[in-house]
């Protein structure tokens, strides 16, 4: 068998793994034929949009803050639209200081909350000064100051940490705050309890659904606010069903138009059904090769950069049927950067991978095709997850290093595990994904025994400035010093897909994707179009 038989052969195996669950794939195969055999009974619900729930967070208070459906009841300051962009939401414009601390906002008026009291300035005071005291539930403090300048004109000023959360490290038209309370029915209640109040059992909120009911751990169903600022929403109801392990078995019987996917094995299926659609949300992470920077087979960084160069992204990508600019990922870039097309795909140069290894003394004198240097086999560890993606990728970067003569044994680890072991260095290399933000560069790169002065520095620029374009500055020539020293081999960015059925319109990939997030801007096809 030639080297490209073999090599394909190899690739095969990858891929059989990816899909390693057969009776998943034929269970898709099967669901869509039944609907084209059978009425799709997604059109048989009307106007109402039902959003399938993994995780169960639908408990006896499933609309506090930070939990699914929140953004349907309560509104922010601002939002984003479909480019990723501030827009107008509780405040119709803001402006800022130079140095990005003091934001002013102008609230907009006639939003009333869903007993029909008005949204008023003492609301907003209210809600940002109870995000701000010492014994808030939220472990980040908002804001160092409210000033009330009129009845509808008030300045915040963020802390150094609210202000760079908000700018940099979520989308730039992230929510700029939380979503704003109603004074009136909060005030007395025990901020220690914040997240058991009673209040959440049934809110009052401002935003275009309204609470109607709940069935604990099951389902919550809303209804569109006939007074919202914008006009009443074009989808009637919406409902959040706790689906569990059954989401997929629910999407593909027609009792739910949405999920979040969370096996990539099920992919392929479902791009070829007719009757969905994936969405990719704005990528929160990146997976990476953490090499220990220590370890005697990492200390030199010409090794690291051939190993990297060893990796064909591009085709990683395309085995894991994510979208082509996920492999945009060659340094440390904030998401405003990833939004405004920064950073470019790593290199994929085999040929100059191996001509380093060669100079670095690791040649192929092995037997059974392994570079070796003074009697040393280069064998190492690595650790990885045993779900999708890593598993996968994993696969796959063994495969390409195995052509270049290093052989990567896997070892799996449980989730729980990981940010131990990148904490404490106590690992050869993990393949896992890494979360974006200036505490984690510091985290892991410590973890890897990478150490830079002038890296240092620029995280020190960071955590004392709220200006992103400084931000951005330095996150350009952290990715330049990554990118020549090679502490981690950097692979995709990642998000796991929305599957949502095609009757579901009005989403845009990726700042649009989340159907329970941009609601009131969606629509319902009620028949089929072709």
């Amino acid at each position: 068998m030639d080297r490209t038989m073999l090599r394909r052969a190899r690739q095969q195996a990858i891929l059989a793994a990816i899909a390693r669950r057969e009776w998943l794939l034929q269970m898709l195969a099967l669901g869509a034929a039944g609907c084209r055999r059978a009425e799709d009974r997604a059109y048989s619900r009307g106007n109402t949009l039902i959003a399938g729930v993994s995780e169960n967070s639908l408990d006896d208070r499933p609309l506090r803050p930070d939990y699914l459906g929140e953004r349907l009841v309560f509104l922010p300051l601002v939002r984003a639209n479909e480019q990723g962009e501030r827009e107008p939401c509780l405040a119709t414009e803001w402006t800022h200081s130079a140095d990005y601390r003091e934001w002013t906002y102008r609230l907009r008026p006639g939003v009333r909350w869903h007993d029909g009291r008005p949204v008023t300035m003492d609301d907003v005071t209210f809600t940002l000064e109870l995000h701000s005291r010492p014994d808030s539930p939220y472990t980040v403090p908002l804001t160092e100051s409210v000033t009330v300048h009129d009845a509808s004109t008030f300045t915040v000023r963020g802390t150094l940490d609210w202000t760079r959360q908000s700018l940099w490290f979520g989308f730039s038209g992230q929510d700029s705050v939380v979503s704003i309370l109603p004074k009136h029915l909060v005030q007395d209640l025990d901020l220690q309890k914040f997240y058991e109040w009673d209040f959440w059992l049934r809110p009052v909120g401002n935003g275009p659904y309204r609470y109607l009911r709940h069935q604990p751990g099951s389902m919550v169903e809303l209804e569109a606010n006939p007074g919202y600022y914008k006009g009443t929403p074009r989808i009637a109801r919406v409902v959040l069903k706790f689906t569990g392990e059954a989401s997929l078995t629910e999407l593909l019987s027609g009792n739910v138009d949405a999920i979040q996917l969370d096996e990539l094995a099920q992919l392929p299926a479902l791009t070829n059904d007719p009757r969905f659609q994936m969405y990719w949300p704005n990528p929160g992470q990146s997976w990476a090769i953490v090499w220990q920077n220590e370890h005697p087979l990492f200390r030199d960084r010409e090794v690291r950069r051939a190993l990297s160069l060893a990796i064909n992204r591009r085709e990683l990508l395309q085995i894991l049927n994510l979208p082509s600019q996920f492999s945009r990922v060659d340094g440390i870039n904030t998401v405003r950067q990833f939004q405004r097309g920064e950073g470019s795909e790593p290199r994929y140069d085999p040929a100059e991978a191996r001509r380093l290894l060669d100079n670095a003394g690791w040649r192929l004198r092995n037997r059974d095709g392994l570079r070796e240097r003074d009697g040393q086999d280069f064998r190492f560890t690595a650790l990885t997850l045993a779900e999708s993606p890593g598993a996968e990728t994993a696969l796959y970067v063994q495969d390409q290093l195995r052509d270049l003569g290093v052989r990567m044994e896997l070892q799996q680890l449980e989730r729980s595990a990981r940010g131990d072991r990148l904490r404490t260095g106590k690992f050869e290399a993990i393949v896992s994904f890494i979360n974006g933000g200036f505490r984690s560069v510091e985290r892991w790169a410590g973890g890897a025994g990478y150490r830079n002065p002038q890296l240092t520095r620029l995280l020190e620029l960071v955590r004392n400035t709220a200006d992103p374009e400084a931000a951005d500055q330095a996150y350009r020539t952290m990715s330049d010093l990554w990118r020549a020293d090679q502490p981690v081999a950097f692979l995709f960015l990642f998000s796991r897909p929305g599957v949502v059925h095609r009757r579901v319109k009005g989403l845009t990939n990726p700042w649009r994707a989340d159907p329970l997030r941009f609601t009131d801007d969606l629509w319902l096809e009620d028949r089929p179009t072709d």
